[in-house]
């Protein structure tokens, strides 16, 4: 998806160019670009720029997009897909073209890199969802540390509803909130839930992996696994029915998941890394996943670590609630704006 905003016409105007459906009572204005789900092309051939099914996904929602933007309507845009889409708004235009920045929720390397369809990247300002990210960026571009931001006034503590999902009573649920692919490690949950046995793993997402990932359940987790889909209204609820959060990538960009699961008072279990603790802090039940054992032992416990360190949790989470996080975006977007006028004087 692709933001487009009017910072400079009469105040703050942002439009939203997605394939989703319109909210009510959002700000801004929502344009709808249909795209084909990206489920469909699991199985289609790995070619330069369609790497993934994600790539084909993007390209079938450029026809819809390139219908619905005019560039010499905005001042700046948002993206941070790439290559299609960021293509799309950088193409030449019979006015002037509006400033573009690139946020790096899908990974860095097309801000650094200089193989392939990465060689073509270009933009005005670069947001950085992490530290790492923007140590690279900023010898290379106009660059700014901008976490994600969460919806913390959503994500609450509170009631679970474990009926509502088909969740067990009277058993301590790990939830596991994941696309089905390799990188985010599901089979490793399993593996280390599975030395628990009074504990049941739920999983909330779909993907590729599917079919590996249940029949490993099947064999590791009989009767102590469930895997299923929530809307994303019910996702706040899901994680209140659970007693602990495990996430197990290596190369989380961000990880908006962990913000989601502090908010609603849940521990969280994860790697170890310096990228995790910026976000999560020094309180949560962080190891060396790869080690079995050291894992299994975080997650038995961060099962029971009391309503002090829930607190904790929920305080950690407001540093990324919205209203911190669009102050930064709005005074960016300003940065670039202004730095392009000047350039143009």
């Amino acid at each position: 998806m692709s933001v487009a905003s009017e910072l400079a016409k009469g105040g703050d105007k942002v439009t939203l160019i997605g394939s989703g459906e319109p909210s009510e009572g959002t700000p801004y204005k929502f344009l709808h670009s249909g795209a084909l789900p990206r489920g469909l092309f699991e199985r289609f051939p790995k070619l330069p720029t369609l790497r993934n099914e994600t790539a084909y996904e993007e390209l079938t929602f450029l026809p819809g997009f390139l219908w619905q933007y005019n560039p010499s309507d905005y001042d700046i845009t948002v993206a941070c897909s790439y290559p299609f889409v960021q293509w799309a708004l950088r193409r030449p235009s019979g006015g002037e073209r509006p400033a573009h920045i690139f946020v790096t929720q899908n990974g860095d390397w097309p801000v650094h890199s200089n193989k392939s369809e990465y060689r073509f990247f270009s933009c005005d300002g670069v947001i950085c969802i992490n530290p790492d990210y923007y140590e690279t960026a900023r010898s290379l571009w106009r660059a700014a540390l901008i976490p994600n931001g969460v919806a913390v006034d959503h994500f609450t503590p509170g009631p679970g509803d474990r009926a509502k999902f088909g969740l067990p009573e009277g058993k301590r649920l790990v939830l596991m909130v994941s696309a089905l692919i390799a990188s985010k490690r599901v089979d490793e949950g399993i593996r280390a839930i599975a030395q628990l046995p009074d504990v049941h793993l739920v999983c909330a997402g779909d993907g590729p992996e599917r079919a590996a990932i249940d029949r490993l359940a099947a064999e590791l987790l009989p009767g102590r696994f469930t895997r299923l889909t929530a809307a994303p209204a019910d996702m706040p609820l899901l994680y209140r029915s659970c007693d602990a959060f495990l996430h197990l990538s290596l190369d989380e960009s961000f990880g908006n998941v962990f913000v989601e699961a502090l908010a609603c008072g849940l521990p969280v279990v994860a790697e170890d890394w310096e990228r995790t603790r910026w976000i999560v802090g020094d309180d949560q039940f962080l190891c060396n996943t790869r080690d079995q054992n050291a894992l299994a032992e975080q997650i038995e416990q961060s099962l029971a670590p009391g309503e002090a360190h829930a607190e904790i949790g929920r305080e950690r989470a407001q540093q990324f609630s919205w209203a911190n996080v669009a102050t930064q975006y709005r005074d960016f977007f300003e940065q670039v704006i202004a730095a392009r006028r000047s350039s143009a004087d």
